[in-house]
């Protein structure tokens, strides 16, 4: 009598592996095309976690993945291969790596038509890169080198709402009037700590917060924000702006409501329009305060009438840091009735 020797058979029923040959090669992908040097936690996750492991290569994405966390390792450039098989990435974060526009192969970011956030803080970047995804919705930037915007650059990302670009090299020679063209639904810009010594030209009209931090603007031209409507927020603090430099009704808009001018040189407090909430007005060099001079409405106006929506809605100021001296004038009390904090 022949002996059969038994054939071992292993069925992965729970896995459901056990299936059409197509069927069988996606799940294969789906469970091992996780990179080995990363996470892919979960059996349905569509996340790949590369963050902080001291990653020089970029690693390849499989296919199913939507966000791809790569922040905070030593990668320097992205391969053609890197993102071949990302064409569903939404989200894509590559912070704190040493990444240059050189080893960057062009439009390898706009093959992904699906992307919404590409962040890129933190790396050594030289320019704006390009061309980007028209779905892209975030694009930040911040603390680079770049020193240059490609001419169009902006010009298909209609749905981007915020462009980071703060702790980098422009000077208002990269900023063009055409710069910002195409960006149509822009919410907020960040120029914060570069070299401009003038306000940037043409500022999208969607802009609701625009930040100035740290640059060496000297002086606001007139009419500056009536091109912006609804242009809620502005921070220019740590520039050079002098009373001088600021038309008498600059800031008299009613769309802004948060003002901050701090650490400049200041003499004066600035006028302001009855709407505005916040102002921050600290470490200047304002010696006095005339109540009845900043107050936005005249002073007989507001003993006589209740507060209401006509009312000066100022709930917040800073005046410390200047040379003021108490007491707090009671015009200015008497006007801003509605401040829950002043500091002085």
């Amino acid at each position: 009598m022949k002996l059969v020797q038994p054939i071992l058979v292993v069925l992965f029923m729970n896995s459901g592996i056990w299936c059409q040959d197509q069927e069988y090669l996606t799940r294969l992908e789906y469970f091992y095309g996780c990179p080995k040097e990363c996470q892919c936690p979960g059996r349905s996750s569509n996340a790949l976690h590369c963050d902080s492991r001291h990653l020089s290569v970029m690693p390849l994405v499989p296919s199913r993945i939507l966000y791809a966390y790569l922040q905070n390792n030593l990668i320097d450039g992205i391969s053609d291969n890197s993102f071949k098989n990302g064409t569903q990435l939404k989200w894509v974060n590559l912070n704190k790596n040493k990444i240059t526009n050189s080893n960057i192969p062009k439009g390898i970011f706009k093959k992904m038509e699906n992307l919404l956030y590409l962040f890129l803080d933190d790396n050594s970047l030289e320019k704006v890169p390009s061309p980007l995804p028209a779905s892209l919705e975030q694009l930040r930037l911040a603390r680079n080198k770049i020193s240059s915007i490609p001419e169009g650059t902006f010009s298909n990302l209609a749905k981007l709402t915020l462009l980071d670009l703060q702790g980098n090299r422009l000077n208002d020679f990269v900023i063009q009037p055409n710069t910002f063209k195409g960006l149509k639904t822009l919410l907020q810009l960040n120029l914060a700590q570069n070299g401009l010594t003038a306000m940037p030209e043409q500022i999208p009209v969607s802009t609701l917060q625009l930040y100035l931090d740290k640059n060496s603007i000297k002086e606001i031209p007139t009419n500056y924000f009536s091109s912006l409507p609804k242009l809620s927020f502005v921070r220019l603090n740590h520039n050079e702006i002098s009373s001088s430099g600021l038309p008498d009704t600059i800031f008299n808009v009613s769309s802004i409501l948060d003002l901050q001018l701090s650490y400049n040189q200041l003499t004066s407090v600035p006028l302001i329009h009855f709407r505005l909430q916040h102002l921050h007005l600290d470490h200047n060099q304002i010696k006095k305060i005339n109540g009845p001079q900043i107050c936005p409405l005249p002073v007989s106006n507001i003993y006589q009438k209740p507060i209401g929506e006509n009312q000066p809605q100022l709930r917040y100021l800073r005046l410390d840091g200047n040379e003021i001296k108490p007491p707090i004038p009671i015009e200015l009390m008497m006007c801003f009735r509605l401040l829950s904090a002043i500091v002085i």
